[in-house]
């Protein structure tokens, strides 16, 4: 049975986590000081109300991080209460998912897995935005994993994160370095996490992706990935 949205974002937790988890009433807080939204956001386990919201800003604030709530699909109530209370609305995001045997290991030595990440990746993704908050996401992640490194001639050109939860792989941190884009890096890398997800017996490769972000969106969609759901963050 194909994974749908919510199934996807239940699981897609153990591959990026947070640093820790609180319950604040209705709440799960997820606390992951610098780590970006998926990792500093409140999800709701139940119904929620409008006075369910103050205490989750105050337990937020106290961490360091702002109010920020995750509204998955089909939670219409929760996000009309939100936009009633006036919290905005932030971020969208597109989940992606395709086959993992769809896929077939790139050519040569132009994307290859590992773990740990070799030092030249970490500098890659440091120096495309991901830094050491962001990485030590991927070194508390649950196995199996691996890091993923893509090379354009000689050359290192781009690195990725992906890991295994619940039969799926999800791939993070898609990062290529700028004076070597457009140089099939980003498809490679994509490739080599299909074929490992694969070989690691994970049935599904799935990754998020901003809305905005319309090159990488047309990039998963050539290579045959199916949008198959959305979320969208509203803030305090």
């Amino acid at each position: 049975m194909t994974p749908d949205a919510a199934t996807l974002l239940r699981h897609m937790t153990a591959t990026w986590p947070p640093l820790a988890t609180h319950r604040i009433g209705p709440w799960t807080l997820r606390e992951g000081p610098g780590g970006g939204n998926r990792v500093t956001c409140a999800v709701a386990d139940g119904p929620v109300t409008a006075d369910d919201l103050a205490p989750l800003a105050l337990a937020a604030s106290r961490l360091g991080q702002p109010g920020l709530v995750l509204v998955r699909q089909g939670e219409d109530a929760l996000d009309a209460t939100l936009q009633g209370a006036g919290w905005r609305m932030g971020e969208e995001v597109v989940l992606y998912l395709a086959r993992s045997a769809a896929f077939a290991a790139p050519p040569g030595m132009t994307a290859f897995t590992l773990w740990p990440p070799l030092a030249v990746q970490r500098l890659i993704w440091a120096e495309g935005g991901t830094g050491a908050d962001r990485q030590a996401i991927m070194d508390r992640a649950m196995e199996p994993k691996a890091a993923i490194l893509g090379r354009s001639g000689d050359r290192p050109a781009g690195t990725a994160h992906v890991a295994i939860a619940g039969g799926i792989a999800y791939l993070h941190a898609v990062t290529v370095v700028p004076a070597l884009l457009r140089r099939g890096t980003a498809r490679n890398i994509v490739a080599a996490a299909g074929a490992w997800a694969q070989a690691a017996g994970a049935e599904w490769l799935a990754l998020a992706v901003t809305r905005g972000n319309v090159p990488a969106r047309t990039l998963y969609a050539s290579l045959g990935m199916q949008v198959v759901g959305h979320y969208h963050y509203r803030t305090a």
